[in-house]
């Protein structure tokens, strides 16, 4: 399964470099100075981290599409003024009363002209939604697959705004809607209209730009439900870290900044966070999880593979190309470029001290290249499973949420873990 899951990602990073049009030059590099990353624009994260669009197992359950009818009266709408929807998966026997709800991922858009391509995609327009997709790992409904989540109530929340469920702005010359915090309050009062405001046992997680989200809302998820209601969160590769990439330069947080900006995301950020420090850095999880009330589990890769391809080796930092291999491929980094890596995993691990310390809170941080290991069924829950100290991750996972354990489980640095599922790309 592992060698299946990296040859997807070879064959599709392969066509998508190949591919490259005029446009998408442009969009790497367009004439204002903006960096537009490829990969966010044009909202092609998931199939290319081998996720949402990688052929799905024969018995993968495939779960349909459902609309928000109502949401439009409210405002809620995608990027292009379509409704958003989700996709639900009835719990059964003991967990008939119990919720899991996945936000999905999917880049971010910063610009105009980066917005006005994502809302003809399915990251901007539910015209685009595929009608089934397919639950697999967290989402699954097989015990062998998912031993603790797989008869709840599994919902994934689709991703058209490219702001994390937090923008609330408009620009009406270029047709665009950023209602990412409408659409989440309007999914969330349907869910809860169809049973999820009896629960007993709710999840809310996350993937990527979903795994943002997670944090972002978590408290907020919390405070929908009784005190009765055991409430916790999880942020898969949601550990966007403010940081200077290899030209010395922060293209990650210019990058946000322009999200927070155009999106109209300040309103709605944690007050703990924005009452002493600026919208764009309560946009970056290190400056919110220590305020975070509700129990909150981290799931992230050390050398998360976006954030060294988008945040600390961007082309646009790279001029000259001396980080392609390594970008591509870990086994491929030069001892320098190592040293570097282990620096951003010495930083992530500095940031987190406050947050580990809490034991309500959980913590899996493996020396992987990889991104979002949550959804896919390799690395969730199987045979070859990713495993720091003999447990994997829907183990940790479910220990933590069900209190069994206290889950603090950080890795050694790279290259020592060999149960790891890196990526590789071409």
């Amino acid at each position: 399964m592992e060698r299946l899951v990296v040859f997807w990602g070879v064959i599709l990073v392969g066509i998508l470099f190949n591919a490259q049009s005029l446009e998408a030059d442009e969009l790497l590099f367009n004439g204002n100075g903006t960096n537009v990353s490829f990969l966010e624009s044009m909202s092609f994260l998931e199939s290319v981290y081998g996720i949402a669009d990688a052929t799905p197992p024969p018995n993968a359950l495939m779960v349909g599409l459902t609309l928000i009818q109502g949401a439009a009266a409210r405002g809620a709408v995608c990027l292009d003024g379509t409704i958003p929807g989700y996709h639900l998966h009835r719990g059964f026997g003991s967990g008939a009363y119990s919720w899991l709800i996945q936000l999905e991922g999917g880049g971010w858009c910063n610009n105009i002209r980066a917005c006005v391509y994502r809302k003809k995609t399915r990251r901007g327009s539910s015209n685009y939604f595929e009608r089934q997709i397919p639950f697999t790992g967290i989402l699954s409904n097989k015990a062998w697959e998912n031993p603790d989540f797989f008869n709840w109530n599994r919902v994934k929340i689709r991703y058209c705004d490219g702001a994390s469920f937090s923008g609330d702005s408009e620009n009406k010359a270029a047709g665009l809607q950023f209602r990412g915090q409408r659409i989440w309050s309007a999914a969330i009062q349907e869910l809860m209209s169809k049973g999820m405001r009896y629960a007993n046992h709710a999840l809310l997680s996350g993937c990527s730009a979903g795994g943002l989200a997670s944090i972002l809302h978590c408290d907020e998820f919390r405070n929908k439900f009784p005190g009765s209601t055991k409430v916790k969160c999880l942020s898969d590769a949601g550990l966007f870290v403010d940081t200077l990439d290899v030209s010395g330069r922060r293209s990650i947080r210019d990058f946000f900044g322009g999200v927070v900006s155009l999106q109209g995301v300040g309103i709605h950020l944690p007050r703990s966070c924005t009452r002493h420090l600026d919208p764009t850095s309560c946009f970056f999880p290190q400056n919110l999880i220590a305020n975070i009330r509700t129990p909150l589990f981290i799931l992230n890769a050390a050398y998360d593979a976006w954030q060294i391809q988008e945040s600390l080796a961007p082309l646009k930092a790279d001029p000259h190309g001396s980080w392609r291999l390594c970008r591509l491929n870990i086994a491929r980094c030069s001892p320098s470029q190592i040293h570097f890596l282990h620096g951003f995993r010495i930083h992530i691990l500095n940031e987190i001290k406050g947050f580990a310390n809490s034991r309500q809170n959980g913590l899996f941080l493996n020396s992987c290249f990889a991104h979002c290991q949550s959804e896919r069924q390799d690395t969730w829950h199987g045979n070859r499973s990713p495993l720091i100290g003999h447990q994997g991750i829907a183990t940790s996972v479910g220990n933590w949420y069900f209190d069994r354990a206290n889950v603090k489980s950080i890795d050694c640095a790279y290259p020592c873990d060999s149960t790891c599922h890196n990526l590789a790309f071409s």
